[in-house]
């Protein structure tokens, strides 16, 4: 129906009245879809993300756009999918973990760094605040070094060392190697998803067992788990620079990305993927809705962009240069 209502035919016209007239939603268009060739969209590996990329996706698509999704890594998607064709928006890339990465991204010249998101990126070490019972010189990170410390976050595989349950491989971090440049002692274990990290801390919680794992913010888990990060030395960029990793992680912006050629082939999507922003609360709450309450992402997205087509709108007027 869709690619019907995009002609200027007459029955396209008829068919547009006919929808309006039963009450089903329109999708709003830019004046003319400058291409039809589809919009790819990435999704990665957290809930949040693709939260974004669904919201983003969702007011192309009423704006008369073509969208693909496209499933990727994070890391290389930025030095390959952008570079290649294959990706042409990227919702979230964290200062965090993707330094190194955007940095690289930005030196081939074929991508763009669409502007920040919003949220103020987060991401470390983390443990549920009883443990401070087994561990009381926590947070400061020299507690870690504690054997008997080290040992009450073990588990059978690993004692006598601590387990840091890190998130999936794909997320970058350099954990493994901060563990070894501090001398902490520590086994890294690799969750397959966030979903089964974050499966494996609410059963902890909920017993009262042992676990430190990685977290992050924005995240509806803050508000739900009482807990701390751990203190380790600041970040300086030397410390990665020159591959010391003696640091935490950085802290920073969570940056929107694209392919260098996207606001001259789709110029009004250009604007709507620039301006697109998403507060810290919302955001954390929409992803709550799909981990916690178990409601689908698609139907998530749409009622957001139902509930604030308004900014949506406005995010689509056309750039100015």
């Amino acid at each position: 129906m869709r690619k019907i209502l995009r002609g200027l035919s007459i029955a396209g016209t008829l068919a547009v009245g006919l929808v309006s007239a039963i009450g089903l939603p329109q999708p709003a268009r830019a004046d003319v879809p400058e291409s039809q060739d589809p919009i790819k969209i990435a999704l990665f590996d957290w809930t949040s993300v693709n939260v974004n990329a669904k919201i983003l996706g969702g007011i192309l698509h009423r704006l008369g756009y073509n969208v693909d999704y496209v499933t990727a890594d994070y890391l290389s998607s930025l030095t390959t999918g952008l570079t290649t064709g294959d990706i042409d928006v990227i919702t979230e890339e964290w200062d965090t973990t993707a330094g190194d990465a955007m940095k690289a991204s930005d030196a081939t010249g074929k991508t763009e760094r669409l502007g920040k998101l919003g949220p103020k990126a987060k991401e470390d070490w983390w443990y549920p605040l009883y443990m401070k019972e087994k561990c009381p010189t926590l947070p400061d990170w020299h507690a870690l070094l504690d054997p008997k410390c080290a040992e009450a976050f073990s588990t059978a595989d690993t004692s006598p060392k601590g387990r840091y349950l890190g998130g999936p491989v794909t997320w970058g971090g350099y954990d493994e190697e901060r563990i070894a440049a501090l001398k902490l002692p520590f086994e890294f274990v690799h969750a397959g998803t966030d979903a089964a990290m974050f499966a494996e801390l609410a059963l902890a919680y909920e017993r009262k067992s042992r676990i430190m794992l990685w977290f992050y913010s924005p995240l509806w888990l803050l508000a739900k788990y009482e807990g701390e990060w751990v203190n380790f030395p600041d970040f300086t960029p030397d410390c990665y620079d020159q591959k010391k990793y003696t640091c935490g992680k950085p802290h920073g912006e969570i940056w929107k990305y694209g392919w260098a050629g996207m606001k001259a082939k789709w110029p009004v999507a250009w604007n709507v993927a620039k301006n697109f922003t998403m507060d810290t609360k919302e955001l954390g709450l929409l992803a709550g809705q799909v981990d916690l309450d178990g409601k689908k992402m698609d139907d998530v997205a749409e009622a957001w962009i139902n509930a604030n087509e308004a900014k949506w709108r406005a995010w689509a007027n056309p750039p100015s240069n």
